[in-house]
């Protein structure tokens, strides 16, 4: 069980990388990022931020490269904003849970026109 204090580090990690990305990364360039959910070490001195990506699929690509080439700008902002004893080291991963979402209830629209009325 995570201790309240981890908890609400995660929270804010997650709010502040979103609005550094939402102002730092044009949407036209990497598509829409949304940070998902930010997985945080116990000690608090790592981090991995999962991240929605919604655009083509060059823009998803492109999207987590400039992530993962701009994290050192990225930490360095959070250092900025966030007063923590260490800042985090940031991880990027490519979340798709939203996309296998949309595929289950693809799947069960299909199903449901599929099945003669009762």
């Amino acid at each position: 069980m995570q201790s309240l204090r981890h908890q609400r580090v995660r929270e804010l990690l997650k709010r502040e990388v979103g609005e550094i990305i939402r102002r730092e990364i044009a949407t036209s360039e990497g598509g829409l990022i949304t940070v998902n959910d930010v997985g945080l070490a116990g000690d608090l001195q790592s981090a991995t931020v999962f991240v929605g990506i919604v655009g083509t699929t060059e823009q998803q690509r492109k999207g987590l490269d400039i992530l993962k080439n701009g994290r050192l700008r990225i930490q360095a902002l959070l250092g900025r904003a966030v007063v923590l004893k260490y800042t985090p080291k940031l991880r990027f991963v490519r979340d798709d849970s939203i996309e296998r979402g949309n595929r289950v209830l693809q799947i069960l629209d299909e199903l449901e026109r599929k099945l003669p009325p009762s």
